[in-house]
């Protein structure tokens, strides 16, 4: 049986979230290496790769402030920049899959994306089905997206993969950031997060690192918890990229890597 994943590399993973379009060539090259390996080792494993944008889309973001809405022409303006970035890094780690020996196709998401009031409303799934069924390796990111009332508007890797799950239906959501899992006030990773002990998590929830116009990791694993109570044959797993080896082994066993696995209280 295939293995449907879909995979994460969080923009605070790929680049350096305190500058300006500052990417991290190494650790980007390995992570590409071991996705190759993992898709070796396992060829029943079916992955889409998403990817945060990091010092790139998220700088030009807070600038124009895209992510709640455009209306002006210096904001059409920052909205082109913001969706240019995106794109900047995500040929980035393109040439980083390509050099890898990893057949992957990049997906805009502003090319299909319609939001209505910051929630999308419309996306192209088909391609990534296809992409799937082919071998390929189909890569999504974070991007701008044209939205009903606000005009313009900025949706998050996390909510494109949301918008695509419900039909794709992966039995694995994997988030590669810097931490080992979601951290406890004493710093130590939380094994397991569900709706059950959420309240008793949120105090040590902070924001997030350097620049993000989609809210640090309160507001993420909130919406992995509404996530999972929508497909609750779903688990996701936030884990380091950091470590070397970390990501191959959590592709192939994400049953027993290490991190935090967020579930819903019925699975």
């Amino acid at each position: 049986m295939d293995l449907v994943i879909f995979l994460k590399l969080g923009g605070s993973l790929i680049t350096d979230k305190t500058g300006v379009e500052q990417v991290r060539p190494a650790i980007l090259a390995r992570l590409a290496q071991e996705i190759r390996r993992a898709r070796e080792d396992n060829p029943r494993l079916k992955l889409l790769l998403g990817h945060g944008s990091g010092s790139f889309g998220h700088v030009h973001g807070a600038q124009h402030g895209t992510r709640q809405g455009v209306e002006t022409a210096d904001q059409w303006v920052g909205f082109a920049e913001v969706s240019g970035a995106a794109s900047r890094l995500n040929e980035l780690v393109m040439s980083a899959l390509g050099e890898a020996g990893v057949p992957a196709l990049s997906l805009q998401p502003s090319a299909s994306a319609i939001c209505e009031d910051g929630q999308i409303q419309e996306l192209a799934v088909q391609p990534v089905e296809m992409a799937l069924a082919a071998g390929l390796l189909p890569v999504v990111f974070g991007d701008v997206a044209f939205d009903r009332v606000r005009g313009g508007t900025i949706i998050s890797t996390e909510e494109v993969m949301m918008a695509l799950a419900g039909r794709i239906r992966p039995s694995w959501l994997l988030l590669a950031g810097e931490t080992p899992g979601v951290l406890d006030l004493e710093g130590r990773v939380v094994p397991l997060i569900t709706e059950a002990n959420m309240a008793e998590i949120a105090p040590a929830l902070g924001g997030s690192r350097g620049t993000d116009v989609t809210g640090g990791m309160a507001s993420k694993v909130r919406s992995m918890l509404d996530l999972v109570a929508a497909q609750p044959q779903m688990r996701i797993r936030i884990f380091s990229g950091l470590e070397p080896g970390q990501l191959e082994g959590t592709l192939l066993t994400p049953e027993s890597a290490s991190g935090t696995v967020i579930r819903s209280t019925v699975n």
